[in-house]
């Protein structure tokens, strides 16, 4: 080499030290005409966490709360999405159902048992996102009575990639107001329907 170039000092790594994660510095306020994307946790910026789906309903709730989120993507040995669980489906009657149903106990239950199968989740586009608003979004989890929207993106194969979230406590964080997302009743039908479920 023929420049002169400085050797840094180095030193042990301490017992105990840990590691820096990705974090997505979101706005700490925005409104309803805002971008879209200004709510929306990126999980090409953000690690989303996961949980196999023979882990117990306990491990979930542990898991929850060690990263304090209230949602878990569901995936397989080959990270293949197969649903997701809620911090919702663990406090809901699905536990309590599959344990009378199947004489287990409370600590048996698992993660299949209580989630949302990838067969029943709908996702956002993320070209619609990119051109909408925090309102529009708002309007969205409204209309389908939704707490999160999965947002997905194309691999060059063509594949589904899920990109991001939104979740209406982040939404409703960074709003400064609370954003109800339970889906207005529009019929006597519709209220009658939904005490049956």
């Amino acid at each position: 080499m023929s420049q002169n170039y400085q050797i840094l000092s180095a030193a042990p790594l301490q017992k105990g030290a840990s590691f820096m994660t990705p974090r997505q510095r979101m706005a700490d306020a925005v409104v309803l005409s805002d971008r879209a994307e200004m709510v929306m946790t990126d999980f090409s910026i953000v690690a989303v966490y996961t949980i196999s789906a023979l882990e117990t309903i306990e491990a979930a709730r542990a898991r929850m709360i060690h990263h304090a989120v209230r949602l878990l993507l569901v995936v397989d040995d080959m990270n293949a999405v197969l649903g997701l669980v809620t911090a919702t489906d663990l406090t809901s009657e699905k536990p309590m159902q599959i344990i009378q149903s199947q004489g287990i106990r409370h600590n048996d239950v698992l993660v299949k048992d209580i989630m949302t199968p990838r067969e029943k989740l709908q996702v956002l586009c993320v070209d619609d996102v990119l051109k909408a608003s925090v309102g529009d979004i708002v309007a969205t989890m409204q209309a389908h009575g939704r707490q999160h929207a999965l947002v997905a993106d194309r691999q060059v194969d063509r594949s589904q990639v899920l990109r991001g979230m939104f979740s209406a406590t982040q939404i409703s964080r960074q709003l400064g107001m609370s954003v109800s997302t339970i889906a207005p009743l529009n019929t006597f039908a519709e209220l009658g329907a939904h005490l049956k479920d």
